[in-house]
């Protein structure tokens, strides 16, 4: 299950949860077995320049080499800075979740 997190600066007017929903999107398009994303943004209200600054983590499989990688980077700054309405400073980093990484369910 794919994560992403949208840090953004006050100064600037997001629908964070619209995209999230896209990045888990474009997400699946490339990748239709990764499953939903799961999301998170946080506004800062604190900061020094207006900027946006998302990370997307997925978990190491072998067909999401560099070629996949570089084109789910791409489609993703495509799509999401398409939904930034002004002019800020925006950083995009796509990660792959190390070998002692745990994901599962918890329940009571």
């Amino acid at each position: 299950m794919p994560h992403a997190e949208i840090k953004y600066t006050q100064d600037i007017t997001l629908d964070a949860p619209a995209i999230l929903e896209r990045i888990e999107q474009v997400i699946l398009e490339h990748d239709d077995g990764a499953g939903a994303c799961k999301g998170r943004a946080y506004r800062v209200d604190a900061h020094h320049h207006t900027h946006v600054d998302i990370k997307v983590a997925l978990l190491v499989k072998a067909h999401r080499d560099d070629a996949f990688s570089n084109r789910l980077l791409d489609s993703l700054k495509t799509a999401v800075m398409a939904m930034i309405p002004q002019n800020c400073q925006f950083s995009l980093e796509l990660i792959y979740s190390g070998p002692f990484y745990f994901t599962g369910t918890h329940e009571v």
